[in-house]
């Protein structure tokens, strides 16, 4: 099976922040780099490849503008679920490597309520955070895992606070809501050794939806909240596709050029059955009023822009203390790139939120 559009979006973004795939015979048809002639052509199969032009802004850091101006293929993959587990998993690894050795923290692999989970521990914590942890909810387009080190090491280290990074089960083999049951266990298990106001549940993309997915099915299952949510890069609607999908598609900052058809849920592999309006499946159309306070980051050149703002607006009509951050010109998911000095004011922002709410700055 292959991956759909807003899968292969997701991953091709994920992986595009850390290194830009092998360039093509013929130029590459993206709006990443600077403004330069017009390269257009039709190839050997009569399929036309227009240059589009969205110059590097100048309103990043230099080490941003580099990776914007880096020249990516619009091609769709033609990379089976199973190859592209198998490269994210590379990937992720290598970028594990490195973030380890700017924050060191140990890794372990257990289960938890019969849910395999990675457990990263920070090498110094302070006593009086021992009583903490945070649950992480990884990226990946519900079909990856493309975030279980790359979203938790650096939070684990910054804060000092244990990560338990559920590694839920993924779709199209497993469709919702495998995936939240599984984490909802993970949360409950939890709760028998921590607080809840002692807890923050996070994640990116895939992770974000969950996230908000995993505070609904809370309050439906009457289980108590967290400390505070984390929805970066998310959205909570599988029911429409937001104007940034297709107007980033457009402008080549989301990878394959293939329009979201009307009519058809968001990642089908995920919906499987489900109604793309279940309020437990899509977060929008929830009663939202008592969940915790919450954190949306998000940026200008990121697909799920739309969704995680139309997100937040609804967070903040149902009385959810939120805070929406928004950074200039990034793509999906940025923060995975440790080398940008965007990613560690985003990092700063995470963990100074969490540490906020978690009391962590009182103990």
């Amino acid at each position: 099976m292959k991956p759909r559009y807003l899968i292969s979006m997701l991953l091709w973004t994920t992986a595009a922040v850390a290194a830009a795939p092998p360039s093509a015979p013929r130029p590459a048809t993206t709006a990443s780099s600077a403004a330069r002639a017009d390269t257009s052509y039709i190839d050997a199969h009569g399929t036309a490849h227009v240059t589009r032009v969205v110059p590097v802004p100048k309103t990043v850091s230099a080490e941003a503008q580099a990776m914007l101006a880096g020249r990516l293929s619009d091609a769709s993959s033609n990379d089976s679920i199973a190859q592209q587990r198998e490269a994210t998993d590379a990937w992720q690894a290598g970028a594990a490597k490195v973030l380890l050795k700017r924050y060191p923290v140990t890794v372990t692999s257990t289960r938890i309520a019969d849910v395999p989970v990675r457990v990263v521990t920070p090498p110094t914590m302070p006593e009086s955070h021992r009583g903490y942890v945070l649950m992480n909810v990884h990226g990946g387009g519900f079909v990856v895992d493309s975030g279980s080190l790359t979203e938790s090491i650096p939070l684990a280290h910054t804060l000092k606070v244990r990560v338990v990074s559920v590694l839920y089960p993924l779709s199209p083999e497993h469709p919702f809501p495998a995936a939240l049951d599984a984490a909802v266990r993970v949360y409950a298990t939890l709760l028998k050794t921590y607080r809840a106001d002692h807890i923050v549940i996070y994640g990116s993309s895939a992770g974000a939806v969950l996230t908000g997915e995993i505070a609904v099915a809370l309050k439906q299952r009457h289980l108590p909240q967290p400390a505070a949510l984390g929805v970066f890069s998310g959205f909570g609607d599988f029911s429409r596709a937001g104007d940034s999908m297709a107007l980033f598609g457009l402008n080549g900052l989301s990878g394959p050029l293939q329009p979201h058809r009307s009519g058809v849920p968001l990642i089908p592999e995920y919906v499987g059955k489900t109604d793309p309006r279940d309020p437990l499946l899509s977060p929008l159309f929830a009663d939202l009023h008592g969940l915790p306070p919450t954190l949306f980051i998000t940026s200008t050149r990121d697909l799920l822009l739309s969704g995680t703002t139309l997100l937040e607006r609804a967070f903040r009509r149902d009385g959810v203390p939120t805070r929406l951050v928004v950074f200039e010109a990034l793509p999906h998911t940025f923060w995975n790139n440790p080398n940008l000095p965007e990613s560690r004011e985003a990092l700063a922002t995470m963990a100074t939120f969490f540490r906020t709410h978690l009391r962590l700055d009182r103990r």
